[in-house]
Order: C-alpha cells, then sequence, then structure tokens
C-alpha cells in the first residue's frame, strides 16, 4: 500500500513557537447589562450541534494531517488517586513521543509533541524533570479540584505554590454555586483574584458545564471568567457525569467569538473528558474552524483535555500508513 507523506506545514508541532504569541487577555470592568443581554437558544444550538458530524468528512492523508494536528493539542493528563513519579515519567515520556518513530517517519514527520502534560500539584517537580530539555509546558489542576470547595485562601495558595513550583499552566475550578444563584460579581472576584494569582502562568477556567444547569448559564459563566482575565475556558473537570458536548462546546465558543469581537482578545478554548475517538477530534477541530478560523487550530488557543484519544488516533494513523488496525495495547500511555 502506497503512503502519502503528510507536509510537515500542515501541523504545528510545538505548543509555544514565537510567531504564536498573542497579547494576552488583561480581562475588563465587570459588565453587568453585558451578561445580562446574553441568552441562548438551546433548541437551536442543539440543531446546530447535531449537524457537525456530518457536515465535514476528511479522507486519507487529509485525515492523517487532521490527527497530527489533534496530537499538538492534547493536554496528555493523569489525574488519578494512585498517581506515582513512575507513572507520571511514563506519561511524559508519551509526550516527548507521541507516535512512534518508524510511523512518522512514513508519514513524512517529526518532532510532534503534545501539547502539554496536566498532572496535581504534588507531580509538578516530577513532571518538570522527565519533560526537560523540551517545550512542552507543564499544567496542574488547582483551586480544590475537582469540587472546588476547599477553604478559599487555600484555594488561592495553591494556586501559588504551583506557580512556583514551575507550572506554566493552572487549570481552575470555578464555584458552581455562584453561576446557579446567578451571582456574578462573586464569580467576577474570584476570577479576577485567582488570575492574578496565577502570575505570569495562564489560567485555564473550568468551568464543569455538566453542573451549571443549562446553556444560558455556560454561556454567562463563560463571558464572566473572560472578563475576569481568562485565558482559556474550559468545559470540565473530566470527573463530572457530563463532560464535553458539542451543544456546550458551541455555545462557549460563540462566547468566546464575542469576546473577542468587543475587546479584541483571543480566548482559548478546552473541553475536557469524554472525548475519546479519533473521529470526535476531527469533529472538534472542524467547529473551531467554522466558528472561530484558522487560528484556533493552534495548541495556543485550542487544547484537548484527554489522554485516551491519543491511543486511537495512533491506531488510525497505523491504519493509514498500513491498511490495517493494530490491538489497543500497542498504543499504551507508557
Amino acid at each position: 500500500m502506497e503512503t502519502k507523506a503528510i507536509s510537515p506545514s500542515a501541523v504545528t508541532t510545538t505548543a509555544h513557537l514565537p510567531q504564536l504569541h498573542l497579547p494576552r487577555n488583561e480581562g475588563m470592568e465587570l459588565d453587568l447589562d453585558w451578561v445580562a443581554s446574553v441568552q441562548a437558544n438551546t433548541s437551536a444550538i442543539e440543531r446546530r450541534a447535531a449537524t457537525l458530524p456530518g457536515r465535514r468528512s476528511v479522507k486519507k492523508e487529509y485525515q492523517a494531517a487532521w490527527l497530527l494536528k489533534a496530537i499538538s493539542l492534547i493536554d496528555l493528563t493523569t489525574l488519578s488517586g494512585d498517581d506515582t513519579e513512575g507513572r507520571v515519567n511514563r506519561l511524559c515520556a508519551k509526550a516527548r513521543q507521541p507516535v512512534a518513530p518508524a510511523l512518522l517517519s512514513k508519514l513524512g514527520m517529526s518532532g510532534l509533541t503534545v501539547g502539554a502534560v496536566c498532572v496535581y500539584h504534588d507531580m509538578v517537580p516530577a513532571a518538570l524533570r522527565a519533560l526537560e530539555g523540551t517545550n512542552i509546558p507543564v499544567a496542574a489542576v488547582s483551586t480544590g479540584f475537582p469540587a472546588g470547595l476547599s477553604p478559599y485562601h487555600l484555594r488561592i495558595q495553591e494556586i501559588r505554590e504551583s506557580v512556583a513550583a514551575g507550572a506554566k499552566e493552572i487549570d481552575i475550578v470555578i464555584s458552581r454555586r455562584h453561576v446557579l444563584t446567578q451571582n456574578w460579581q462573586a464569580l467576577y472576584d474570584e476570577m479576577r483574584e485567582m488570575r492574578e494569582a496565577c502570575g505570569d502562568a495562564h489560567v485555564k477556567a473550568i468551568l464543569a458545564t455538566g453542573e451549571l444547569g443549562t446553556l444560558r448559564n455556560v454561556a454567562r459563566a463563560s463571558l464572566i471568567c473572560m472578563m475576569a482575565g481568562a485565558d482559556f475556558i474550559k468545559t470540565s473537570t473530566g470527573k463530572e457525569p457530563i463532560n464535553a458536548t458539542l451543544p456546550v462546546s458551541l455555545t462557549m465558543i460563540r462566547a468566546i467569538r464575542d469576546y473577542e469581537t468587543r475587546t479584541g482578545f483571543k480566548i482559548g478554548y478546552k473541553p475536557a473528558g469524554g472525548i475519546s475517538k479519533a473521529k470526535d477530534s476531527l469533529v472538534y477541530l472542524s467547529m473551531m474552524k467554522d466558528e472561530l478560523g484558522n487560528r484556533w487550530l493552534q495548541p495556543d488557543l485550542f487544547r484537548f483535555g484527554a489522554s485516551s484519544l491519543l491511543g486511537d488516533i495512533e491506531r488510525q494513523l497505523e491504519h493509514y500508513v498500513t491498511g490495517a488496525y493494530s490491538a489497543q495495547w500497542r498504543h499504551a500511555m507508557g
């Protein structure tokens, strides 16, 4: 079977190339009139989302290129109570070399890495050591992840300690009660203080959308977090019963589009939880391209919060090269 090599220019493999640097979101004063004007037509959003899987179909070398792109956007993650330094070392080795060198060579590619490695605070030093010499940033979940119900001063201190330990990105969880009670001032103040605690580290605000009740709440919470200075907005912790969905994603990325139109700042988006199949990543990539444009197909503005996704993408790439699917055990995380 003849395999057509993928053009390296089709895939950005380094998360922080100089030409990709953007002005960081400075936030703005809380605008409650703007927040109150935000609505979400649930039936229309769901109808639009239902059409997305069938609207774009990429095949052969084009599909392979998109899947390589998806790998460069993955936040490779381990967030388990039984995490060990050995597990983190294996995960980081996978982050540095996410696809077997022989397979990459047949695709005409080299230098491919994931977007980041995401761990609990205690594992930040181990991840930094394992990723030394690369441009792969370490992200730490913080603020009482996943529930976000630890004492507030401890949540702020946890952010500071993760930044001091060397994390370049902080994934924080918002207090869902502020959204459910429509206490937008409290949500804004909380997010603002968390942003300040992050310093130079970029902050991803996890909305836990499966616990917010309505798409209107999702839209308004997205806007508040961006007003308060979030660099990314993220769907879920991955621990809720309902995580990333297409209707939620469509709601959040349209909030990102509105915020950019109003302020000029580009905000990143991270769907997390439940994205485990290569075909799902293609749907999300096409949605980002359609709704926000090609600029949002780079790792400084889009990430997948997933690890099992990588294994399925590897299998699809091997099928492209060999014409046969390999066993899943051949594509372990480490």
